[in-house]
């Protein structure tokens, strides 16, 4: 039985594919995002309770191997998940979208982290966030600019900076509804972490069309010398051949 870390649009095709071929997969969910779509494999939701959590997990399920499909950003579980899988001598494959790359006329600035932003944006701009709830909290160095943050759920507590808001969506996104809502809102910085993905492109080529700055935050490193795949059906193919 394949576990499968998930929370992504890949991670929900690649439980296709996985099922589509008859391999045994159970889709775990971190329980962050309300209502999330189903998965066409038995899924669990919630945390584990912590590494011993995940390793009374493991024994109970059954797990054969780990595929660890959650978001780029998702560092903590990757560096845990890669260290019981290697404890245990079991099958971990990392699965992990390309990064965006900057194009003809893109105006992109690379930021180490949260922190960097502040190096990168100077005081008082127009900033729309889509970098992810948890990452507003960290943005007090950007308290004296205007902000706009989108958010997946609407949060229950107030927006935690002075001079910003939440803006309440639910992706994909097109083109089109992005560059309308940069054009209402005239925002001179979109901040995004670099996850990748073609769902997630639209806001970077309407920023490039609005004229916007990005601010694009670089991906965590993650765990070195394990396996790793950037495209599905090589995904897959891993899984096949256990």
């Amino acid at each position: 039985m394949i576990l499968l870390l998930a929370g992504t649009t890949e991670a929900r095709n690649l439980a296709g594919y996985l099922a589509d071929h008859g391999v045994g997969c159970v889709a775990s969910l971190a329980g962050v995002t309300r209502d999330p779509v189903a998965y066409p494999v038995k899924t669990r939701v919630g945390g584990f309770g912590g590494a011993d959590g995940f390793r009374a997990y493991l024994d109970a399920a059954g797990i054969t191997a780990v595929i660890d499909a959650t978001h780029p950003f998702a560092s903590a579980i990757t560096e845990r998940t890669a260290r019981i899988c290697a404890e245990r001598g079991l099958p971990y494959l990392r699965y992990e979208r390309p990064m965006w790359r900057s194009r003809q006329g893109d105006a992109w600035h690379e930021a180490a982290d949260v922190a960097d932003l502040a190096r990168i944006i100077p005081s008082g701009q127009r900033i729309f966030l889509a970098s992810g709830r948890q990452s507003v909290s960290e943005m007090t160095h950007l308290e004296h600019s205007a902000i706009w943050a989108r958010v997946i759920d609407e949060p229950s507590d107030p927006f935690p900076l002075p001079r910003g808001e939440w803006i309440i969506g639910r992706p994909p996104f097109s083109h089109a509804a992005e560059q309308a809502l940069f054009t209402d809102l005239k925002p001179d910085w979109l901040v995004v972490k670099n996850a990748g993905g073609a769902a997630g492109r639209a806001k970077l080529d309407a920023a490039r069309a609005c004229g916007m700055s990005v601010a694009m935050i670089a991906r965590p490193k993650g765990p070195e010398g394990i396996t790793r795949r950037e495209q599905l059906l090589d995904a897959l193919e891993w899984a096949l051949a256990l």
